[in-house]
Order: C-alpha cells, then sequence, then structure tokens
C-alpha cells in the first residue's frame, strides 16, 4: 500500500512538475524514465533496504562487516582502517549517492552542466560563475596538494574512501540510480579524493564567508560614523561569551598596532549571495558537580538547512584502532559530530571576520600586473570553462592575486558600483588540514589527544566542545585566526597598501579555551567569543544575542540533571527577543481606543509567558508585529539606492528604548516625523488586518506551527519529496531555532562515566535518500516532537542479533 501511494503521488507531482516546474530542468528521455524495468518506478521500494554482500576484487584487505540497526544506521566493523573508510564510502553512496554528487556540483560551479544554462530569470551560468570567482575550488586543490606533501597516511585514507564511493558507482544500473538523476537525465561520475577537499571548501562556505565589509563602506559613507556605530555596534553590554568572563588569558600575545591609514570609502555593489546568518548550532557541557549521578553530559545541535536528503548521515566506524559513531558529511571520511569509547565532542560556529575584501589597481587593460607596496606585481590568469548542458560552454577569465581571486570585476560587476576590481582575502583559500583532525578526533583517548587532533583544524572555525569518561568537560575555539588590528577588514581595504595585510595567524596555544570551569558547565551558541581581556582583536557582524544567554540562564539555576533536562533544553522556546520587547511594544497603545478585536490580540499577547509552543497564536502575533514594525522602522535602509542592511534584533531593541530620537524611527511614507510609540500603534493596527486577511483563507490558523510552516525541503524542492507544516515550536534566535526553513540539523545527547557512554539523538529526516523508501523521513515527527532514538554503540555485533535488521559483508577476493 505505501508503495502505491508513493507511486500514485509520484505520478501526479511529475506529471504537473515536468509540465510547469522549470526547477526540475529539461524533460528526461520519457521512455527510459518511464520504463517498469528501469526507470523510477524502481526507486519505489517494500524493503527499507535491500543492499547486498558482495565480493571486491581490489581495495578490500580482508571481509568488512556492516549491520544495519531498525533506524538504518551503519555499524561498520573492519579489520584496519584502509578497509573501515572504504566501506563508509560504499555505504554512504549506497544511501546518499545523488546527494553527494549535487552538492558539490554546486560547490565547484558545475549546476548549468545538469540544469541547463537558465531556469526562469535565474542565470545558472551566473550562479555557477559566483561559485568558480569565490574560490572554492581553489580552496579545495590547495588542501589536496598540501595532504599529498605532508599526510601520505591520511590521505590514503581519503583515497580508500573514494575507491569505496566508486566501487558502488561502478556496480549501479540505471534501474537502481537515484530518482534524481532521472528526472536530471544525467549519471554519477567517478568520485575523487578532490571531491572530500571541495566538501570542506563547501562547510567553510556555508559557515565562514558571510561578512559585511562591503555594506559597511556603503554605510559609512551614506550616514557618516556617528550613525554608523548606532547600527552596528561591536559589543553590547549583555554579552555572555562562549568563555565565562573573567578567564585568565596567561601568554604574551602578538601585537599589531593600527598603522594611520584610510580606508577605501567609495560605493560599490556586493551582489554576490550569502550564506544563511542564521547558519550556527548550540552545543553545551554539564560536568559530574551538576548532574544527579555524577556523569558528564554533553548536547549539541547544529542549527543549518532543513534539507532532504538530510545534511548528515549517522554511522558507526569500528576497527582494532577507532570506535567511533556520530554525524557524518555525506561525501567525507570519518564523524564530524559524535563520541567513541573515552570521549564526546560537539561544535557550534566560531564567528569571526575572515573574508576581507582589498581594492586592486591593475596597471592597464591587460591586467597583469596589479600594484602592491609600491611595485607592479605579476597577476595569474585562469579560465574557467562552464559547460551547460545540450548548450555550450561560456568561459570567464578569473584573475588572481596574493590576496585571493578578484571577484568583482569589469566582467562582474554592477551600474551601482563606483570602483571595481575587489579581490577577497578569505582563510578558506589556504590549504588545510580539517580531515586530519577529524580523523585524530575520532580517535583521541582524552583531553590532551583532543587538543592535538583539533590543532589542526582551520575552518571553518568551530567551538568545540568536549567530555570524556574521566569527568573532564573543556570548549576550544578552534581555528585559523589572522591578528588583525582594531577594524582592520571591517571596510573596503586598499590591496596596494602593506599595511592594509594581515601579519600573522593568532598561536593556537593561544586560542581561547577553558577546562573544568568553576561553574561546572561549558556553552557555546554563536555569541562574542571572549570578553574585552582576551587580548587579540575579536569581531563578526552578526553574533548572536538570545541563543547563548538563555542556554547559560538555565545551565546557571540547573541542579541535578539528567539526560531528560538537557534534551528539554535543548528543545527550549522561550523568546528572549519577545521577551524583551514586548512589554515597551505593548504599553505603548492605546488601549482606550480598542475595538473588541484589537482587545483580543492584545489579551493574547499580554497573557503570553514568551515560549514559542507550536500550539499558542501569541508567537504568530508577535511575529507579525515584529516584522511589521522592522519594515516601517528600517525602510530607509530597505529602500537605500547602495546596498546596506538592518541591524540585528538586539540592537533594534537597544535603539527603540535608548534612542527615541534616532532619525531613521520615521515612517518614509508619511510627511510628519513619527516617534517609535507611533510605530509601534500603526504596525499593531496592521499587523491585525494582516492576520484577519490571512485567516480568511480556508484551512489557514494562526496556531504558531501552521503559521510558521517549518518545512524540510528536497534539495530540487519538489513539493512530493517534501515534509511540510511540521508540528515544531521554536524559531531563529530561539534555542529551539526551528524556523520555516533552517533549525537544529541534528540532535545528539551524550552521557559519560563509570566508564560508559550512552548516547541518543535525532534529525529531521532519514538514513535513506530515496522518496520511494518507506523509511523516507521517518524521524522528522519524532524530531518535531522532542523524542530521540537511543543510539546504538557496541564493540561487537552479530547478525543474530535482536537490534540488527539487516546485515552485509564486503568480501575480499584477495
Amino acid at each position: 500500500m505505501k508503495t502505491f501511494r508513493f507511486v500514485l503521488s509520484l505520478s501526479i507531482s511529475l506529471a504537473l512538475g515536468i509540465a510547469l516546474n522549470t526547477k526540475i530542468g529539461s524533460i528526461p528521455p520519457l521512455g527510459k524514465f518511464l520504463s517498469p524495468f528501469h526507470g523510477f518506478w524502481q526507486n519505489a521500494e517494500n524493503n527499507k533496504i535491500d543492499i547486498e554482500s558482495i565480493s571486491i576484487d581490489e581495495n578490500l584487505k580482508d571481509s568488512v562487516n556492516v549491520y544495519f540497526d531498525e533506524l538504518l544506521i551503519p555499524h561498520v566493523f573492519a579489520n584496519n582502517e584502509q578497509d573501515l573508510f572504504f566501506t563508509q564510502g560504499y555505504i554512504t553512496a549506497y544511501h546518499r549517492l545523488w546527494q553527494m554528487e549535487f552538492q558539490l556540483y554546486s560547490a565547484a560551479g558545475r549546476l548549468a552542466e545538469i540544469l541547463g544554462p537558465k531556469i526562469g530569470n535565474t542565470s545558472i551560468i551566473d550562479v555557477d560563475r559566483q561559485m568558480r570567482r569565490i574560490g572554492l575550488m581553489y580552496g579545495a586543490q590547495k588542501s589536496e596538494e598540501l595532504f599529498k606533501k605532508e599526510e601520505p597516511e591520511v590521505y590514503a585514507l581519503i583515497e580508500a574512501y573514494t575507491a569505496g564511493v566508486n566501487t558502488y558507482i561502478e556496480d549501479i544500473s540505471y534501474a537502481d540510480l537515484p530518482i534524481e538523476y532521472k528526472l536530471l537525465n544525467y549519471e554519477p561520475e567517478p568520485w575523487t579524493p578532490l571531491k572530500c577537499f571541495l566538501l570542506i571548501s563547501n562547510m567553510n562556505n556555508m559557515l565562514s564567508r558571510d561578512e559585511r565589509d562591503l555594506e559597511h563602506t556603503n554605510a559609512l559613507k551614506k550616514w557618516g560614523r556617528e550613525v554608523f556605530d548606532i547600527l552596528y555596534p561591536e559589543r553590547p553590554d549583555i554579552v555572555d561569551p562562549v568563555i565565562p568572563i573573567g578567564t585568565a588569558f596567561n601568554f604574551d600575545p602578538i601585537v599589531v598596532e593600527k598603522p594611520d591609514v584610510k580606508f577605501p570609502i567609495e560605493f560599490t555593489d556586493p551582489f554576490i549571495s550569502k550564506p544563511n546568518p542564521d547558519n550556527g548550532s548550540n552545543s553545551f557541557v554539564v560536568n559530574g558537580n551538576k548532574t544527579a549521578n555524577g556523569r558528564v553530559i554533553l548536547a549539541n545541535e547544529p542549527d543549518l538547512g532543513l534539507n532532504l536528503p538530510s545534511i548528515w548521515y549517522i554511522m558507526q566506524l569500528h576497527a582494532p584502532s577507532i570506535n567511533t559513531m556520530g554525524a557524518t558529511l555525506p561525501g567525507g571520511p570519518g564523524v564530524i559530530i559524535g563520541f567513541n569509547d573515552s570521549i564526546a565532542w560537539g561544535n557550534t560556529n566560531a564567528k569571526r571576520d575572515l573574508v576581507d575584501w582589498y581594492y586592486i589597481q591593475f596597471k592597464d587593460e591587460n591586467r597583469e600586473e596589479y600594484l602592491y607596496n609600491g611595485n607592479w606585481v605579476p597577476t595569474k590568469k585562469v579560465i574557467e570553462e562552464i559547460k551547460a548542458s545540450g548548450s555550450f560552454s561560456y568561459y570567464d577569465t578569473i584573475i588572481y592575486t596574493h590576496h585571493g581571486p578578484v571577484v568583482y570585476d569589469r566582467n562582474f560587476t554592477s551600474s551601482k558600483s563606483e570602483i571595481t576590481n575587489l579581490a577577497m582575502k578569505w582563510t578558506a583559500h589556504e590549504g588545510s588540514k580539517e580531515i586530519k583532525a577529524l580523523y585524530l578526533g575520532n580517535k583521541a583517548q582524552n583531553y590532551e589527544e583532543f587538543v592535538e587532533a583539533f590543532s589542526y583544524f582551520s575552518g571553518p572555525p568551530q567551538n568545540y566542545s568536549f567530555a570524556s569518561v574521566s569527568g573532564d568537560i573543556a570548549i576550544w575555539v578552534n581555528g585559523k585566526f589572522p591578528v588583525k588590528w582594531e577594524e582592520q577588514g571591517k571596510f573596503l581595504m586598499d590591496g596596494s597598501n602593506i599595511d592594509h595585510e594581515w601579519k600573522a595567524y593568532v598561536p593556537y596555544s593561544h586560542n581561547l579555551h577553558v577546562k573544568n570551569p568553576s561553574q561546572n558547565f561549558v556553552s557555546s551558541a554563536n555569541q562574542h567569543p571572549a570578553d574585552t581581556l582576551y587580548p587579540y582583536y575579536q569581531y563578526d557582524y552578526y553574533y548572536e544575542h538570545y541563543r547563548g544567554r538563555r542556554i547559560n540562564d538555565r545551565l546557571r539555576v540547573l541542579d541535578n540533571i539528567g539526560v531528560d533536562d538537557i534534551m528539554n533544553l535543548q528543545h527550549d522556546n522561550f523568546n528572549y527577543n519577545a521577551f524583551e520587547a514586548l512589554p515597551m511594544m505593548l504599553d505603548s497603545l492605546d488601549s482606550a481606543s480598542f475595538t473588541d478585536l484589537e482587545w483580543s490580540y492584545y489579551n493574547k499577547l499580554r497573557n503570553w509567558d514568551y515560549f514559542n509552543n507550536p500550539d499558542l497564536q501569541a508567537p504568530s502575533i508577535y511575529e507579525e508585529w515584529w516584522k511589521k514594525l522592522n519594515s516601517k522602522l528600517w525602510d530607509e535602509i530597505d529602500s537605500s539606492e547602495v546596498r546596506v542592511y538592518r541591524p540585528n534584533w538586539y540592537t533594534t531593541v537597544n535603539i527603540l528604548k535608548t534612542n527615541p530620537d534616532f532619525f531613521m524611527i520615521d515612517n518614509q511614507q508619511t510627511t510628519i516625523k513619527e516617534s517609535a510609540g507611533d510605530l509601534f500603534r500603526l504596525t499593531f493596527k496592521e499587523s491585525i488586518s494582516s492576520l484577519e486577511e490571512y485567516l480568511t483563507t480556508e484551512g489557514n490558523s494562526i496556531q504558531w506551527y501552521e503559521y510558521k510552516n517549518t518545512t524540510i525541503r528536497h534539495l530540487l524542492r519538489i513539493n512530493a519529496f517534501s515534509k511540510g507544516n511540521v508540528k515544531i515550536g521554536g524559531n531563529r534566535s530561539i534555542v529551539n531555532a526551528a524556523s520555516s526553513s533552517h533549525g537544529p540539523s541534528w540532535r545528539m545527547v551524550v552521557e559519560l562515566g563509570d566508564g560508559e557512554v550512552n548516547a541518543w539523538g535525532v534529525y529531521p529526516g532519514s538514513q535513506t535518500g530515496n522518496p520511494g523508501n518507506p523509511m523516507y523521513g521517518h524521524m522528522i515527527n519524532d524530531w518535531a516532537s522532542g523524542e530521540y532514538y537511543k543510539l546504538l554503540f557496541k564493540k561487537s555485533f552479530a547478525p543474530s542479533d535482536d537490534e540488527v535488521v539487516h546485515n552485509i559483508t564486503l568480501k575480499s577476493d584477495q
């Protein structure tokens, strides 16, 4: 019956999709696509797993056993590390081949090869040009070269992973290809080690590329320094940083003096797309002094895009030298977030400004030399061929300087820019050893080995939380951070001036860290990393101001903590923004003139406890009011002829409370100067009208989960492959950070002590990436309702074990 419903739903959606949905791309050959023996029908599965044992002619030294539990988590047991990582590649490809490849087509700037040159009004060629110009492949190539030269043993394991993926690709028939290949009419190409490094570059793209340097330059020129500092302050008074306030730093820092420099203050148009600024995470660890049983508990949830197939793939990897389990990234070896027999680790994005922009002065139109430190220095030209499916090739010449690629030039610019030739300097362009860090971290047995392992982790910078069976807890801010003078890189810089150059990197031992603090917990949620005692300049345009405070507020008062308490904190729906803004907004209203309808809305907000629970209406009312208020308040920014951006939510509330005469507290659509109270009253009425109109559509509701409509979207945005209207609370800037399309992509809780490791996890998806599999997306409802699965972590398995639903052997013919 499940197979029939899938085929019926898919048939209808494909008929409409092929006819109407241009996002699917060109129509595949219909005879082959519709064939009952080879086409999409073959993707409808009655069995939740059908992989079989095989014999491997080469690449395997010994046989490998793989046991699948009821969640379809594979537990890989090998006799050596090469076979272990070969099998990881093979099994991951079985469940996630299309996802692995598609995400790296995007990162490599190759989407036009499968989607064609244009979809609707969107130029896929220009999308690919952007990805080529920001240099993800450039950084990946440098990392591969570094591993070949300096890390041959780890590189051999990457080659083993690659061989495993390719063995699966070589064995798969068209009938068994994931349905997305059939929809887009292409087939998988051979995997390469370079793609594993490109996966790391893609992580950097999501988590370390975000910045607003050029927007800052525009704002500074447009409004001046006083207004700029009001809109974009660096450090509010309420900072509750990752490293506890008052932590001593016992080292002699590298000192860089701020030179007497002048920034190039010119308008530019930074039109390349930005990563989602909400990409982040929550992680916290409590030690035995705060738990009921004396064990330590670590919790982690990376808040990322909510996609199907899911970002993460869960595995256990076991060999004589390693036994680890957790979330892997399809396309790369090892475990990213997880645990082993002795330790557990999690991470959150360690926000820091790691991208700087430099204005480049070329000698002439040939662009073969550029000015630097009084000399003309040679450039390097790279001609990128962008192939478009069924069409043509587009050639794009990218100029490289020692700063990095010239992203904006005469061939890639906007009429709104007063200057062009802007080079991008980014730590992700430099060769790095994250795969080695993860490999050693998966094997680490104690704090010292954990610290040594992640000394190789350059980016994207992460706050790595740590717990061990011996009772230690810790957090390290790991990454490669340039030593900057104050405001270096906050604005466009002069690429010819050596004083604007990065001079050094923060030594690893100077990176922020704390072990076993007196508060008995550590936490991170993308907030400021430290207080002002830390001697290095800390800056990012978008530190989080709510989640970290809420987590720390709760951990400070909780005692006798159990695993359930930690899980409840991961699902905490308290809206700190509303808590600080709503009383001010409500107090400004003139209740004497309220209609009955306005009283109804007012009372729902006044009686609200600030928790964004899924069944409540008050969160929806507040959300609508807050959005309309921000639109009226920041209309000068939204309508600006040059790109600038709105202040963050905390700054917005602070301006409304402390700076009522600020010139932007006004509605540009009227001739009078409004006050904050005027805007509150106007937008309250507008919000009610908007919600009432929304409710006139049959089926619409302002219960929070329905109004928010959290949706786990398929990567191709095919509705039949997606799950919408998920019943979950929270929102951005709430600990339970589930917004409409973004949120907790993996939740993990690990308890360690008394020689034991117990772990629980859940994520919004499934191990299988096949929409026709009965297990597709099966964890979504449990994820939304706060349920967890106990993770099966054993030192040995047998095919007869009750927990094993399927097992295979990869047999070596050697």
